[in-house]
């Protein structure tokens, strides 16, 4: 599955530093704005302990984890629409990604200069979140000229275009996401086409000091979570200098040092599912001897589309899969003992993947 995350944010919230830390990359983080000039792309895997123990019940010659895309775009400014800092190079990457990783900074640091020389969270989304709709309507109010010569012939499908469209000015007009405009089923198809930045789903990432990570009052990751809710979006709270620290040591010692704090997981881990998540994203898996591997496909997938994750001539191919459930094989640590308890199924064409299922395709070669 080819889908990303786009890490933006204002200059010197830690984006890169995040980055880094998700990647082990090694993206540029300096103190001074526009450090990142073209965008970071990593491929990440997504933890998962189930994969773990799929492989220590079938004892495979090799474990293939799921993959996420993140791709580190430069530090936004106000007036970006209009080409500030280098705004629109920077807007058409956004433009590429499937989701929003938007961080915001939550600490107080007279060391890391701020762009509006004060920490305020709601004003630093503010800033950002208004850039994306002035590019989103500068774009859409192009697309409605050629689409309204159209529909003025008579077009019937250019009159439906432009019915969304008008939807969505509106909105963006009003300085509202295009996100937040109620479109049905066959609208958001039409809507998709339009490439808008805002009408991508957003995850929140507020960066705080590693001596505020056990600090649950942080008034300003507050401000974040609070303003976050209002937008039904999620939010994860992480040290990014902490994160990059511990991300070079063995995964051993970074549990045994997250355990010493007190944390079961790094905040990378969070983010990463999170991201995943937001992306309509769900985990199936194949196991036997040779492999045992995690696969991704979206939330709603059939066997068929499932299938053809693995290979594209899968989906014609298909002709059942079996299925057993993640929970029957942990509870019994062998696939035999979930047979016999019958809780193998045989699934056909109309069968929609669960996130969890572990899965035998049958198919036609």
């Amino acid at each position: 599955m080819a889908l990303n995350c786009g890490i933006v944010g204002l200059p010197n919230v830690g984006k890169s530093t995040i980055f880094n830390a998700l990647t082990k990359a090694g993206a540029q983080a300096a103190n001074y704005p526009f450090c990142t000039i073209e965008p970071n792309t990593g491929v990440v895997e997504v933890p998962d302990e189930r994969l773990a123990r799929l492989a220590n019940i079938y004892k495979p010659k090799r474990t293939v984890p799921t993959m996420i895309e993140f791709v580190d775009i430069a530090g936004l400014v106000k007036g970006a629409s209009q080409g500030e800092g280098l705004g629109n190079q920077f807007l058409s990457h956004i433009r590429e990604v499937d989701a929003i990783c938007h961080v915001v900074r939550a600490f107080q640091d007279e060391n890391i200069t701020h762009v509006h020389g004060k920490v305020d969270p709601i004003e630093d989304i503010t800033v950002i979140n208004y850039e994306l709709i002035l590019a989103d309507l500068d774009s859409l109010e192009k697309q409605q000229q050629r689409v309204s010569k159209t529909a003025k012939t008579g077009n019937k499908e250019a009159a439906e275009i432009l019915s969304v469209m008008d939807k969505i000015l509106d909105a963006l007009k009003k300085g509202n996401r295009a996100s937040t405009v109620e479109l049905s089923e066959e609208e958001h198809k039409i809507a998709k086409k339009f490439n808008l930045i805002t009408i991508k789903p957003v995850l929140y990432v507020a960066n705080i000091l590693d001596s505020d990570v056990k600090n649950t009052e942080n008034p300003l990751v507050k401000q974040i979570t609070e303003y976050a809710k209002k937008e039904g979006a999620p939010v994860v709270v992480l040290c990014g200098r902490f994160e990059e620290e511990i991300s070079g040591l063995e995964k051993e010692d970074q549990l045994a040092f997250l355990e010493e704090i007190g944390e079961k997981e790094s905040g990378l881990s969070r983010m990463i599912r999170a991201s995943y998540q937001l992306l309509g994203l769900i985990t199936f898996f194949t196991a036997g001897v040779e492999e045992v591997r995690a696969w991704t496909t979206k939330q709603g997938s059939s066997g068929p589309v499932a299938a053809s994750v693995i290979h594209s001539d899968f989906e014609k191919g298909y002709i059942r899969a079996e299925v057993m459930r993640y929970e029957d094989l942990d509870r019994t640590g062998d696939a035999a003992k979930v047979k016999e308890e019958g809780k193998l199924r045989v699934e056909g064409k109309e069968y929609i993947v669960q996130d969890g299922d572990v899965i035998y395709f049958r198919v036609n070669a």
